[in-house]
């Protein structure tokens, strides 16, 4: 007999079917026994009466979340029982035969959820015990939604021309605006690899390579202080583009945003009536901070709508900013970002003057990507290094590899890299990205289910040249 999903069970009224998941709630009505079966799909009503003797008496031994396979009838319930909220309510399956697959502690908190419920579960609990977490019907949806946008995106980049590329994990350390996550190289004792920030380098590199049109799922990593919208690692759609300018980046980018939320509507019919789209605006940089106090407004008319969707791009940037305490320019994006034609002649002049291809997409307050032109003249690239403080010689160590590369032909090329954690947060109406990535880290960078970070022995330590100074 073929195992049948929950979604379907009421179109088989009358039949056989076989149903595996976990026990869900039960309830004892005078003799017969409720189990509320649960699966991927959600919840169907098991019925044991004692008519089916050894079954019943196994099935008085059921406790929740054990994982169970049956098979059994389904019957059309009572229209008095009838239960709307559930897509299965319409039926029930009478048990003829029970199979225990594996028995279940009490779970430290209940599956079962509830608005309350949620509002009082202990986030460290439920990071210790994620496994368990996931099994909560808004986690799991959570996450089918997070692998529906990134399908959609991956169709509609395809689409247009783009090719995914992995590119590499372990790579040089360079400045991208936070700490490096440094890996030691046993073959190369005292030299290290770094986890990458954001794939910039390899997707310029690839646009030098004449791929023209990228695009990458990008694992990033970044050892900087988590808030509600940070992780030390998170997931961006990178992309990058060659022969196009900003115009066309940005009109791409309002195109598959559109995509996204189209589809997203069409996976959840109950979002159709919920989300209010605002068209999306552009506003200048010194206009946003005027008058709004900030580079990320929330154009929402209410902010306490999470269902309301305000997009605005954030345009005309200023190339740098003085860093007082170094007292040195720095790059207000990156590096790689190309002044404003008409603003080049004022980098030896007034470099505070200069205005930058930066374009940031902002979502009801969030930045939700950012991106920019990039620069594709050697020499150019060479004195924007060195107007942020960096020495010929360190040029070198940096980036040789990289200015190596202008030698050979540089298309104009830019991009963008929206942040897909933040974006699902928003999509999901969830106030903490934690809640739509599957095993996320903590305020302080633990993972509390795999119990890292963890000392490891002397003898990697040895391997590896280091000696752990307390």
């Amino acid at each position: 007999m073929k195992r049948v999903l929950s979604s379907g069970i009421s179109q088989k009224v009358g039949q056989k079917v076989k149903l595996d998941g976990w026990v869900h709630a039960r309830r004892d009505h005078g003799q017969i026994i409720f189990i509320d079966l649960r699966d991927r799909k959600g919840l169907v009503q098991l019925v044991f009466s004692p008519q089916k003797k050894v079954c019943y008496h196994l099935a008085s031994k059921l406790r929740i979340e054990w994982v169970i396979e049956v098979t059994g009838k389904v019957n059309a319930r009572p229209e008095k029982m009838v239960n709307s909220n559930v897509p299965s309510g319409t039926v029930e399956v009478e048990v003829e035969t029970l199979v225990v697959f594996s028995e279940a502690k009490t779970p430290p908190f209940e599956i079962a959820e509830t608005a309350k419920k949620e509002k009082n579960l202990n986030e460290e609990l439920r990071l210790k015990y994620r496994y368990l977490d996931l099994r909560r019907e808004k986690m799991r949806k959570n996450l089918v939604v997070r692998y529906r946008v990134i399908e959609t995106i991956r169709r509609f980049l395809s689409r247009y021309g783009f090719v995914e590329v992995e590119t590499p994990i372990l790579t040089k350390s360079t400045p991208e605006g936070a700490r490096d996550y440094l890996v030691p190289s046993r073959l190369h004792p005292g030299q290290f690899y770094a986890l990458p920030q954001s794939p910039q380098q390899f997707k310029q590199l690839l646009m030098i390579a004449g791929l023209e049109r990228y695009f990458q799922i990008a694992r990033c990593f970044r050892d900087e202080d988590t808030r509600g919208d940070r992780q030390p690692e998170f997931t961006q759609l990178d992309l990058e583009m060659s022969f196009v300018n900003q115009a066309n980046i940005t009109y791409l980018t309002e195109k598959l945003f559109l995509k996204i939320v189209k589809d997203l509507v069409g996976f959840d019919r109950s979002l159709s009536k919920k989300l209010t789209f605002n068209p999306f605006l552009r506003l200048e940089y010194d206009e946003a901070i005027k008058k709004y106090g900030t580079d990320k407004p929330d154009l929402r008319k209410n902010k306490k709508d999470p269902n309301e969707l305000a997009f605005v791009w954030i345009l005309n940037w200023p190339a740098f900013e003085w860093n007082k305490d170094e007292k040195r320019y720095d790059a207000c994006h990156h590096v790689f970002t190309a002044p404003r034609d008409q603003d080049i002649p004022l980098l030896e002049k007034d470099p505070l003057k200069v205005r930058s291809w930066q374009h940031d997409l902002v979502l009801n307050g969030y930045e939700i990507a950012g991106g920019s032109i990039r620069i594709h003249q050697g020499e150019l690239q060479k004195k924007i290094f060195k107007l942020v403080g960096l020495g010929q010689k360190e040029i070198e160590e940096r980036f040789g590899h990289f200015l190596r590369a202008f030698d050979y032909g540089v298309p104009p090329h830019g991009g963008i890299a929206p942040g897909l954690d933040r974006v699902l947060a928003i999509l999901c109406n969830e106030k903490n990205i934690r809640q739509v990535i599957a095993f996320p880290k903590t305020g302080d960078h633990r993972d509390l289910t795999m119990e890292a970070p963890s000392p490891v022995s002397k003898e990697q330590l040895k391997e590896l040249g280091i000696e752990i100074k307390t």
